[in-house]
């Protein structure tokens, strides 16, 4: 079945705004959406000036800087492939991205570039290139409507559960239709004020920027070292939209709002891991009912796949919601059929959204990215996610668990995600993490890593005997770790497989 869908080359996201609105709000300089795209432009004309082709990867290793911010819209005006690596990732992790890439141009700065000892890539100092882009006068034109949306816009590397990152290939399409889809389904418009705090090489933190544009509205990035900071930034700049991950939420509700941070607050955006009920609660303690709470469900090969209506949040809490705009989601049985309500099946992605696989790597490609199933409305290619789903009788999807991280104990397949939840709605944890560790008798032992909520006393007896009452026997821990403060990933996200290699 063939669907138009209103694709557009990425680069005309800078001529979304009124041209003198604020689109870009970056370490003390607004730039307005003339400026924003006089500055892509510019900045594209500058790439092409390189010597490189169209199709060349180009990457970025930056914290959320001007340069950051441009590259996404201005490489692909250029028409080369934007390759973002993440700011915290190490040296060898970063060579590996240059080589795998094959990128022919690195933007980085001085501090950064001494650490690598072979870039195989030519090195571009930011600061030289902000000053270029100051002194240049030719600017690239926006892309063409008629030009192909299928070309490949970015290369996004996953960390990945396992191994090395491997590259995620998006085309204009599928960032285009994302920043649609998120503009639409969050309602987000010209005055809206966006605070990026995630990662610009990270899918959700990259739409940060996109989706804000879509709208016509403005962007405030944000490198923070505390929690504190980014409160400090919804209050100086009047946030209206902030987007997180749960371990940042979990520090952000342990802070004291000020009554101006919170008050220009529209929608708060939750993405890379579930909320629990006592997070949603808290969540409303500052924010109160006027602030839209949006739990979303997403995964790079395919972007976002799933949002929950904030009018259905406080009595579903758990739940991942629905199909985003251009997306259609399946659960699928292990037998190929469509589940029925209740049923435990595979998340299936299709539609626009799914990505064009990994680069230069067919195997991987083929057991992730497969003919959509034959009940598909949207057919095409279609993004295996290897998350167990059910879908409920009122048509809500909720999370059961990854068929890699369900635990295998004395005959019975335990969900981490079901334990942490139950762990931290006890009230005694603050956070927590399951695992399972290789186990003579059991198969695997379950292993529960907590933090314990600040101000609880003898939080290790009160857990346990909680956990008595509220699991049935073959889903207690075996042993529960006790942890200050839990590892964290590029991303933001709990560290798990730091969390394993203790094991």
């Amino acid at each position: 079945m063939h669907h138009d869908f209103p694709a557009f080359p990425l680069d005309q996201l800078a001529l979304r705004g009124e041209a003198d609105a604020p689109a870009l709000n970056i370490k003390g300089n607004t730039y307005s959406f003339k400026e924003l795209n006089s500055r892509v432009s510019r900045l594209a004309t500058i790439l092409r000036g390189s010597g490189l082709q169209p199709g060349d990867r180009v990457a970025t290793w930056l914290s959320k800087t001007e340069i950051a911010c441009l590259m996404p819209l201005a490489a692909a005006r250029a028409e080369l492939v934007h390759v973002p690596a993440n700011p915290l990732l190490k040296a060898a992790q970063v060579e590996h991205i240059l080589s795998d890439s094959g990128a022919k141009l690195l933007i980085t700065n001085k501090a950064r570039a001494e650490q690598l000892d072979d870039a195989a890539a030519q090195i571009i100092d930011e600061k030289a290139l902000v000053a270029d882009i100051d002194a240049a006068t030719e600017e690239l034109p926006p892309l063409p409507d008629g030009f192909d949306t299928d070309k490949l816009a970015a290369i996004l590397y996953t960390s990945g559960s396992t191994g090395r990152p491997k590259g995620v290939m998006l085309s204009h399409a599928n960032l285009s239709l994302g920043a649609v889809s998120v503009a639409q389904y969050l309602k987000l418009a010209a005055d809206d004020v966006t605070l990026a705090v995630l990662p610009l090489s990270f899918d959700y933190g990259q739409n940060q920027l996109l989706s804000a544009w879509q709208a016509g509205g403005c962007a405030v990035p944000l490198d923070y070292l505390m929690p504190r900071d980014v409160i400090k930034a919804c209050g100086k700049y009047g946030v209206t939209t902030l987007a997180a991950v749960p371990p940042l939420w979990v520090q952000l509700v342990e802070q004291e709002w000020s009554a101006e941070a919170s008050a220009t607050m529209r929608r708060l955006t939750n993405s890379g891991g579930a909320l629990t009920p006592s997070l949603v609660k808290d969540l409303r303690g500052i924010f109160g009912g006027k602030t839209d709470i949006y739990a979303m469900y997403g995964l790079t090969e395919a972007f976002r796949s799933t949002y929950l209506d904030p009018a259905l949040i406080d009595d579903n809490p758990t739940s991942m919601g629905t199909a985003i705009p251009f997306a259609e989601i399946m659960v699928v049985t292990a037998d190929g059929k469509l589940a029925g309500a209740g049923e435990e099946g595979e998340l299936v992605h299709a539609g626009p959204l799914v990505a064009q696989g990994y680069w230069q790597d067919s195997e991987r490609t083929e057991q992730r990215f497969k003919p959509a199933p034959e009940f598909s409305e949207y057919g095409g290619s279609a993004v295996y996610s290897g998350d167990t789903v059910r879908r409920d009788a009122d048509g809500l999807l909720y999370f059961v668990g990854r068929d890699d991280a369900m635990i295998k104990t004395s005959g019975n397949r335990v969900s981490p995600t079901e334990v942490e939840e139950v762990a931290v709605e006890s009230g005694f944890v603050a956070e927590a993490c399951v695992l399972g560790r290789k186990d003579e008798r059991l198969g695997a032992a379950i292993i529960l890593f907590a933090r314990a909520e600040p101000g609880v006393e003898d939080a290790a007896e009160k857990l346990a005997g909680y956990l008595k009452t509220a699991l049935p026997n073959f889903m207690q821990p075996a042993e529960i770790i006790w942890l200050d403060e839990f590892p964290r990933n590029a991303n933001g996200k709990l560290d798990r497989n730091g969390l394993a290699e203790t094991l």
